[in-house]
């Protein structure tokens, strides 16, 4: 049956990082940037309108990077919604910018630590919500890396701390070191490959962030299952992806982004859409059947 219009993101239902009580679809601000996540935006007044959007439709938690631009993205989160009442505002470091569509980690603690002091200005904050560590760099012991988030915390500058494209081995390390509140690792319906760290973070209680949450490939053509699905609900393919990916974990905190409003409403609209667990399962085996 067609889904009910009204759009908010706490129809996505909630999820506590530590104190912090978040509906649990919420918004990725990378897309906010020029071409490539590099650079303003092409339409900035569109960005700090779909900014100014994500309150009104209840959406309460932004992840953003200090890479995404570089710096972009945060400051025009600090123009758009400061002194942010009743936000997480999640950001990350980890990864240097050489151009646009270009990510290279650097790890070393005391950039770690400079970044997350330059995202403190940046927001215009004395204190992170959530900080990330957006890449463990290979060429620096993770244990340098882990300590870096450690004390980052030990002073006080962020409030709770998480991982990026980890395995649950890193996560387990992390965590002899420092709590980690959240993963945030690539997973959609047809892309698999963090099943496991889902699973491990849905048994342990922290919070997994999906990044690129709407993929759904060659389910997407005409005539698929979620095609007719989408139909069956009144919905778009992408909205069912995304109802699939909320519906997979308790623990699941979705980012979709954009810089468009009515892209920002379209996704919103997602958290509304129960599917039925025949659906639910018919769907995930289609998806596995795919080889995407």
């Amino acid at each position: 049956m067609p889904f009910s219009s009204t759009i908010s993101a706490a129809a996505s239902g909630q999820f506590s990082i530590g104190t912090i009580t978040i509906n649990r679809l919420g918004f990725g601000a990378m897309r906010i940037t020029g071409p490539g996540i590099w650079g303003p935006p092409a339409d900035k007044a569109g960005a700090l309108a779909t900014l100014r959007r994500l309150p009104e439709i209840a959406v309460n938690f932004i992840d953003t990077a200090d890479s995404y631009g570089p710096d972009v993205s945060e400051e025009l989160i600090s123009e758009a919604l400061y002194p942010y009442k009743g936000l997480l505002i999640a950001t990350k470091a980890g990864l240097t910018r050489e151009g646009p569509d270009r990510w290279t980690p650097k790890g070393r603690p005391e950039y770690l630590l400079d970044r997350a002091k330059g995202s403190l200005k940046k927001l215009r904050i004395e204190r992170i919500d959530l900080w990330q560590l957006h890449r463990i760099d290979a060429a620096v012991p993770r244990e340098e890396q882990f300590g870096a988030v450690k004390m980052l915390l030990d002073q006080g500058l962020i409030a709770h701390a998480g991982l990026s494209e980890v395995s649950v081995e890193d996560i387990k390390a992390a965590r002899k070191v420092f709590p980690v509140a959240t993963v945030q690792n690539r997973y959609n319906l047809v892309d698999r490959g963090s099943e496991d760290v889902l699973d491990y973070c849905e048994r342990e209680g922290i919070g997994f962030i999906p990044w690129y949450p709407l993929a759904a490939g060659e389910l997407a053509r005409p005539g698929s299952i979620l095609d007719m699905l989408a139909k069956k609900y009144g919905a778009t393919p992408g909205q069912i992806a995304l109802a699939w990916v909320l519906k997979r974990s308790p623990v699941m905190l979705p980012i979709p982004g954009t810089s468009k409003v009515k892209h920002l409403e379209e996704n919103v609209a997602a958290a509304s859409i129960v599917l039925d667990e025949g659906d639910f399962v018919a769907l995930d085996e289609a998806a596995r059947q795919s080889g995407s």
